[in-house]
C-alpha cells in the first residue's frame, strides 16, 4: 500500500520555490503574504505556523493580523489590495462569523487570491483542490479511469475540487457529510473533507480504494481526520494520506506558489 507523503512531494516544490524567490529578490521584490484571521482554534493556530514557517524556509515574507470583527477583516483586505508590496491574502477559515465567509473573501483581489476562494474568473485555482490533484498525479493514480467520490461541499475542498474534475471528464460524484455514505463501497477514490473525525469506516471501503482525508478537527488539541484508525491499520488498500502530512504539505506549497506567481506578475507592470 502506498502512503501519500505529500511532505516528500512539496520538499522538490520547496527547492524550485526558493530558486524563483531568489530571482525576484535580486530584482528588488519581496514576495509577501497576508494571513487575516479571527479565530484561535488550534487547527487554525496550528495552519498560521505552518505557512510561517515555510514561508521563511524559502524567503517569502509573511505577515499575520488577527482581526477584532469582520468589519476589521474587510479593512484589512481592502487596504492589503491597494498595498503593492503585498502579493497574496489569506482568510484564514473558518472566521467567527461564518455567514460572512463569501462576503468578505470575494473582497479579496483576484490576483491577490492565493487562496482561490473569492469566485473571481480571473482568481487562482483552489490551492487545497490543486494540492489533492498533485499528490495523487504525484503517485500516479489514474484518475481518469477510476470511479471517484468526494465527501464535503465545502469551499476550501470540496466544492472546488468537483468542479476542477467535471471540468476533466472525470466520472466523480459529491456526497454531503449528512448523505448515506453506503455506496462508497462502489468507489476507486474517495476524497473527504468534512471535519467530522472518523465519519469513514472500515464497511465503507472496499480493497485497492485510494483515500485522500483532508478532513480536519480537533479533539482536546489532536488533530483528527474524517478516516478513522481502523481503516489506517489495513493493508488491502491501494494508497492512503497519513494523518498529518499527506494534504496539508502541498496545499501550503500550493498557495505559496501563487504568492511567487501574483509577485512576478507585478513586476512586470
Amino acid at each position: 500500500m502506498k502512503i501519500l507523503n505529500g511532505k516528500e512531494l512539496a520538499g522538490f516544490v520547496k527547492e524550485r520555490q526558493s530558486h524563483m524567490v531568489k530571482t525576484l529578490k535580486e530584482a528588488h521584490i519581496q514576495p509577501t503574504l497576508l494571513i487575516i484571521y479571527d479565530n484561535d482554534n488550534p487547527v487554525i493556530q496550528k495552519y498560521i505556523q505552518l505557512k510561517n514557517r515555510y514561508g521563511e524556509d524559502i524567503g517569502v515574507k509573511v505577515e499575520i493580523h488577527r482581526a477584532e470583527s469582520s468589519d476589521d477583516i474587510a479593512t484589512t483586505i481592502e487596504e492589503a489590495n491597494k498595498n503593492p508590496n503585498i502579493h497574496g491574502i489569506i482568510l484564514q477559515l473558518p472566521i467567527k462569523d461564518q455567514q460572512k465567509t463569501d462576503e468578505l473573501t470575494s473582497k479579496i483581489a483576484a490576483e491577490k487570491d492565493v487562496d482561490g476562494l473569492s469566485n473571481n474568473a480571473n482568481a487562482f485555482d483552489s490551492a487545497t483542490a490543486t494540492a489533492i490533484n498533485w499528490l495523487l498525479t504525484g503517485y500516479n493514480i489514474p484518475l481518469e479511469k477510476s470511479k471517484i467520490a468526494i465527501i464535503g461541499r465545502g469551499k476550501l475542498v470540496g466544492a472546488p475540487l468537483f468542479k476542477m474534475y467535471q471540468a476533466s471528464n472525470y466520472n466523480v460524484t459529491q456526497f454531503h457529510k449528512g448523505d448515506d455514505l453506503s455506496s462508497l463501497t462502489n468507489y476507486d477514490v474517495i476524497i473527504t473533507a468534512t471535519g467530522v473525525p472518523n465519519l469513514i469506516t472500515n464497511e465503507m471501503i472496499r480493497p485497492g480504494t485510494t483515500i485522500v482525508d483532508a478532513g480536519t478537527a480537533s479533539e482536546k488539541g489532536v488533530i483528527k481526520g474524517d478516516v478513522s484508525d481502523e481503516v489506517r491499520t489495513r493493508t488491502d488498500l491501494t494508497a492512503i494520506t497519513p494523518i498529518i502530512g499527506g494534504v496539508g504539505p502541498l496545499t501550503i506549497s500550493c498557495l505559496f506558489d501563487h504568492v511567487i506567481q501574483s509577485a512576478s506578475k507585478s513586476q512586470k507592470k
